[in-house]
């Protein structure tokens, strides 16, 4: 009876599991493998060309990391690729950065949810919209940002930033800085919230400063938290999309281009399926593996140092 039993529950269990399978395999798996299969079909049969083609592109709205003014030497642009590295290298840190001081400075304030409300709404209003906003905010006539450096008398940033390849990249990493930490200052909130009072409480009583408390106490317990941000803080830059193809398109002459729209490119524009997919999986690779990587190293402790 008892076998009899655990073989129903089985049945029972695959078969609620059964139409999760059936769109799972339907919508992700199939999808995935078709994907692969494509990025390996050229014009001359199977093989790697499509991936070699990708990566010695070099015309600007689609070069990964040869554009043509490389060989010149006049950059930028440099490549979808490394635009998406210095994406994550100066987005990640000032999200880490403003989305835990932010919830530390917050914390057990009257009237901070208004605060968070405020930042959190860049995480509600849609990318599109973002990227519209930030056009806006760096626009040389009624845009904030060329404003204020025309007030101090900074005239040569002064004018629309998205329009110059110097400005451009870097104007859509600082406008969607907002647009993300509203996440960040959501997950250290919920950390600060779970976080044991009794630690900072007997510091205070030993004479710790605010910094000390900061550093020693609080930065340590926020392991976790800070995990989840750098984790997906870092995947959201690696597959930035709709704010660059609302904002610049790419522009101009591909110095705001990211691997996402080349891969758009490839699909929507050329109609080239087998180079498109094969961007699309070493997008999928470079965001997959460091991902991976941290997460192992994290939880087994970090780095052994030598």
């Amino acid at each position: 009876m008892g076998r009899a039993k655990k073989r129903s529950k089985k049945k029972i269990i695959i078969l609620f599991l059964l139409p999760e399978l059936v769109l799972l395999g339907a919508f992700v798996l199939g999808p995935i493998a078709g994907t692969v299969f494509l990025s390996f079909v050229t014009p001359e049969g199977i093989g790697l060309g499509n991936y070699y083609r990708v990566i010695t592109e070099t015309s600007p709205d689609k070069a990964l990391i040869i554009p043509e003014n490389i060989v010149e030497a006049q950059p930028p642009p440099w490549g979808a690729l490394v635009h998406n590295i210095v994406w994550v290298a100066i987005h990640l840190p000032l999200v880490v950065f403003l989305g835990m001081i932010l919830a530390y400075l917050l914390h057990e304030v009257k009237g901070s949810s208004i605060v968070k409300s405020i930042i959190f709404l860049g995480m509600v209003i849609p990318m599109v919209v973002g990227g519209l906003l930030i056009r806006f905010i760096f626009d040389g006539t009624l845009g904030v940002v060329p404003l204020l450096f025309q007030a101090i008398g900074l005239n040569s940033l002064a004018h629309t930033w998205t329009n110059y390849p110097e400005t451009a990249l870097i104007s859509l990493i600082l406008g969607s800085v907002w647009l993300w930490t509203g996440f960040s200052l959501t997950v250290y909130s919920a950390a600060f919230e779970s976080m044991p009072k009794s630690y900072i409480e007997a510091a205070k009583i030993d004479g710790a400063s605010g910094i000390q408390i900061f550093f020693k106490i609080v930065f340590p317990l926020l392991k976790h938290a800070t995990i989840v941000v750098v984790v997906m803080t870092m995947l959201w830059d690696l597959k930035i999309f709709d704010i660059v193809y609302v904002s610049t398109l790419g522009g101009p002459g591909g110095a705001s281009n990211v691997m996402a729209l080349v891969m758009y490119t490839y699909f929507a524009r050329a109609l080239d399926y087998g180079r498109s997919s094969a961007t699309a999986v070493i997008l999928a690779l470079i965001t997959l593996i460091p991902g991976v990587w941290f997460i192992k190293q994290v939880l087994k402790g970090g780095p052994k140092e030598r």
